[in-house]
């Protein structure tokens, strides 16, 4: 629908006058000459055809015409100033977008939230969860997490910590020795990147010089979150990161009695080369702290 409109100018001149009843008044407000705002409301009112003002000595008052369309102007220019003032305010906060896997933003970074924001409560945090490597040169990402061996030649490197894999499983299985694994099914979940130390079960029993199982994982999922979850709902014995399983062992919900423990990848932070957004310095200062802070229960 095309709006006919009269100009934006004489419209403001309309409100400003309505609203101080003086042009004079108005003319100041809008740092213009009165005889401007007297052109602005004379065009206005020809535009609508009605006189929209009484000019009186010393004093403007509205006709009918015009006090219907004062409250309307009035509360369109006061809506327009609360969004646009909202949106200055949100643009001046600092924001800064994490990307990270899908199981690293739910199982490590999303329970950390709410002690950043405690931290640092004028610092909003964008989360990004993708198991897709995200270019940080051409998308809107301050911080990508990246779990590996590196190198990442073209950016500043932080590491944040080397991952451990054990089996855990619900205490309700009762597995009392590595022996008893035979009777539930073992959970593995879809490694992305094919790599010889991959923390994969065929891994841990070589390393616990135990003959690996003929059937191989019997309950296979695409995401490390859904391996955890299907641990925690007692489906079977999970390979999982000590890292994201930390407060399920600590809440019972899992148990760790057996190893060994297999090393996995380290994590690390990845941003911009010169990068000296001071919010972003203080993100990845986070980052190290709460990664230095217990990471095994």
């Amino acid at each position: 629908m095309i709006r006919r409109l009269p100009p934006l100018s004489a419209l403001r001149a309309f409100e400003a006058a309505a609203r101080h009843g003086s042009f004079k008044r108005a003319a100041s407000e809008l740092a213009v000459t009165p005889t401007a705002v007297s052109h602005q409301i004379r065009a206005l009112e020809e535009h609508v055809g009605i006189a929209l003002f009484e000019r009186r000595t010393r004093q403007v008052v509205l006709t009918d015409a015009g006090a219907q369309l004062y409250p309307v102007l009035r509360d369109g220019f006061d809506a327009f100033a609360e969004v646009i003032e909202r949106l200055t305010r949100r643009r001046s906060r600092a924001q800064v977008t994490i990307s990270a896997t899908i199981a690293f933003t739910a199982r490590w970074l999303v329970p950390r939230v709410t002690a950043f924001r405690a931290l640092h409560p004028n610092i909003d945090l964008q989360l990004q969860a993708s198991d897709e490597v995200v270019n940080l040169d051409s998308v809107g990402v301050d911080i990508a997490i990246r779990y590996g061996t590196g190198p990442y030649p073209s950016f500043s490197v932080t590491p944040l910590f080397a991952d451990r894999f054990a089996p855990v499983f619900n205490p309700m299985l009762k597995v009392a020795s590595v022996a008893d694994f035979a009777q539930w099914p073992l959970i593995d979940f879809q490694w992305r990147r094919r790599h010889p130390d991959n923390p994969t079960w065929s891994r841990w029993f070589a390393e616990a010089g135990l003959p690996e199982p003929r059937e191989p994982a019997q309950l296979r999922f695409s995401d490390e979150s859904h391996a955890i979850q299907a641990a925690v709902a007692g489906q079977g014995i999970a390979l999982a990161s000590l890292a994201l399983v930390k407060d399920e062992l600590a809440a019972g919900q899992l148990v760790q009695p057996f190893g060994p423990l297999i090393a996995g990848f380290r994590h690390h932070v990845l941003t911009r080369p010169g990068e000296s957004a001071p919010e972003i310095a203080a993100t990845v200062q986070w980052l190290q702290a709460e990664a230095a802070v217990a990471l095994y229960p």
